[in-house]
């Protein structure tokens, strides 16, 4: 089963429920080590994709996409708009003109997501950045899409590996932005980036089982 316009546009709404929900949990992990304000920024940022879901009707996936990235560029502030933007932007042009999203299909749109963060902020895995829950998300959507599971069971495995990533941070020193000022300070707390994409990807994840 893939994934339609409307699916998308109901994994967003879900998306931002999660990162209103985590709201505070990411303020203080940006607390930690950022500036405070990441937790507010992504909550900013996906409820206007939200209102602006309410009275656009974007008709393909990639066209969900395009407007999200729009959205999140010119809402959410500090390094997140930009990263995200780029990310969902880079995604939509993957998507195309397609109808219907398959596993394959989402699997490369999180490559192409991970691809745009890489150019844009310059990072790379091991530096403590959203890259650590990303880039493991696409590698394993790809692996389940080519064991033959559909579009959700993708986006699952690739949050699960997400998950793992944005934990795997906690150890790690930051390489990139304002965390890497810390220096080795800051180790020992889970980056506030990787963390919300592993919460975003699972959101998304749910959304596209509920209705298989």
């Amino acid at each position: 089963m893939g994934c339609t316009a409307k699916d998308v546009i109901a994994a967003l709404r879900a998306g931002a429920a999660t990162v209103a929900e985590h709201r505070e949990e990411l303020v203080q992990l940006d607390r930690e080590i950022g500036d405070a304000d990441h937790g507010e920024n992504m909550d900013r940022g996906f409820r206007a994709v939200v209102d602006k879901l309410a009275t656009a009707a974007p008709e393909t996936p990639g066209a969900v996409l395009k407007l999200a990235a729009t959205v999140l560029i010119s809402t959410v502030g500090g390094a997140s708009g930009p990263l995200y933007g780029t990310a969902f932007l880079r995604a939509a042009a993957a998507a195309g003109d397609v109808e219907e999203l398959d596993a394959p299909t989402v699997a490369k749109l999180l490559q192409a997501g991970v691809d745009g963060v890489v150019a844009r902020g310059k990072a790379e895995l091991g530096e403590k950045t959203m890259i650590d829950a990303l880039s493991p998300a696409a590698e394993a959507a790809r692996s389940a899409a080519e064991s033959g599971a559909d579009a959700g069971k993708a986006l699952a495995a690739g949050a699960e590996a997400a998950h793992e990533g944005a934990q795997g941070t906690e150890p790690m020193v930051a390489r990139k932005g304002r965390a890497s000022y810390l220096g080795e300070r800051s180790a020992g707390h889970v980056d506030p980036g990787a963390r919300s994409t592993a919460l975003l990807l699972s959101a998304f994840a749910e959304s596209a089982g509920a209705r298989s």
